[in-house]
């Protein structure tokens, strides 16, 4: 009786080609996010009266409430700078990453018809929900240099760095929304406990206030926040203010973003392979 011959080779999978191989399905299907996008775009400001015109009018909205309280009665400073404009340079990245987090608890749950019937990469869902305020998050930012340049706050020697900071926005946003949308799908409790944490992140951030009315013996604990230096690298970009611990608040929020980015990815891509079975 002749035995079956042994292959000659043995087979290998390298864990950094799955890598790739997964990186490429994105890739291939990147047509997908700018239809989620889109999708959810329309969904949004569909029914609306104003319309997209709702970009501008939130955070025009958010400015004028914090310049009546923090501005006009309790009277904080802003660094020679207009207060509105001040607190609009800090309420725009931290606008876009409070609603992506928050929309990204459900956008899992919410396409889980579509996730168990099609085959795509599903951390597409929430980069496109990324997408989707990245769009509002842009269309304030025109709003702010147009404003900046017609009352003469613009500092012409730092203006030109605000992309670096556009990029580190998008970078924690996208990082926090694979988190939150995993951890959505494994303990469904984040949906109600995130909110609530969105809305007492916003006064642990330098949104209505400088960093330089931190004191400094809990300035090292305030800055492991990453908006901390992304909102004030947006304000040393636009107007040229600074303090003493800026460059140490912005390679600590950098690290941590790229950080929270990896990781996001790497925990969101171990969930994927067992989604079908929680959602």
């Amino acid at each position: 009786m002749i035995s079956p011959s042994k292959p000659d080779f043995d087979t290998v999978i390298d864990a950094k080609s799955i890598q790739r191989q997964y990186i490429k399905d994105i890739l291939r299907h990147r047509e997908l996010i700018y239809f989620f996008s889109w999708r959810d775009i329309l969904v949004r400001y569909k029914q609306a009266f104003f319309g997209i015109a709702w970009a501008l009018l939130r955070p025009l909205l958010t400015m004028f409430l914090f310049t009546l309280v923090f501005s006009r009665m309790a009277h904080l400073p802003s660094e020679n700078v207009s207060y509105p404009l001040f607190v609009l340079a800090g309420m725009l990245p931290w606008q876009i990453f409070s609603n992506t987090i928050a929309d990204s608890c459900h956008c899992m749950l919410n396409n889980s018809n579509l996730i168990l019937k099609v085959y795509f990469p599903r951390i597409i869902i929430p980069s496109s929900q990324m997408i989707v305020h990245l769009v509002d998050f842009l269309i304030g930012l025109v709003m702010l240099i147009i404003l900046a340049i017609f009352l003469g706050a613009i500092d012409p020697l730092t203006f030109f760095a605000f992309p670096i900071f556009v990029i580190l926005t998008a970078f924690l946003c996208l990082g926090g929304a694979f988190w939150l949308s995993a951890l959505a799908v494994k303990y469904r409790d984040f949906r109600f406990i995130i909110p609530f944490v969105v809305q007492f992140g916003m006064f642990l951030s330098p949104v209505g206030y400088g960093t330089f009315l931190i004191p400094e013996k809990w300035i090292w604990f305030y800055q492991l926040n990453p908006l901390v230096g992304i909102i004030d690298g947006f304000r040393w970009s636009f107007f040229g203010i600074s303090y003493p611990y800026f460059v140490d608040s912005l390679v600590i929020s950098t690290v941590m973003t790229l950080v929270i980015l990896i990781t996001g990815f790497w925990y969101f891509r171990n969930l994927e392979q067992t989604l079908a079975d929680s959602l």
